[in-house]
């Protein structure tokens, strides 16, 4: 086959996008929220494996698929460590004023 004949996977641009999604967003905008694109990426990479796993000779782009996988578990932990920080920052403030004497 030539390399114009070989289709790239379906979803595997998706994986990788969401997987780029979940990083940016879980740092720069919505915290824990970004764990939402990091599942979503999960599956995306899920369903384009299984395409690719299939008929492996008609596909390119297997390391979107890998890619968007990593990219996906990274922005999925920075998400739980950002929601930990963020239960803990709030369960301080709550002590403090459950603590503290306003006379």
């Amino acid at each position: 086959m030539n390399n114009s004949e070989y289709q790239q996977i379906p979803g595997s641009s998706n994986a990788l996008t969401f997987g780029i999604l979940s990083i940016v967003l879980t740092l720069f905008c919505c915290g824990p929220f970004g764990a939402i694109f990091s599942f979503i990426g999960l599956s995306n990479a899920k369903t384009a494996k299984r395409h690719y796993e299939a008929n492996p000779g008609n596909y390119r782009g297997y390391e979107n698929i890998s890619t968007g996988r990593i990219l996906s578990y990274v922005g999925l932990a920075l998400a739980l460590i950002y929601l930990v920080f963020c239960i803990l920052y709030f369960g301080l403030i709550m002590a403090f004023f459950m603590t503290a004497d306003f006379q």
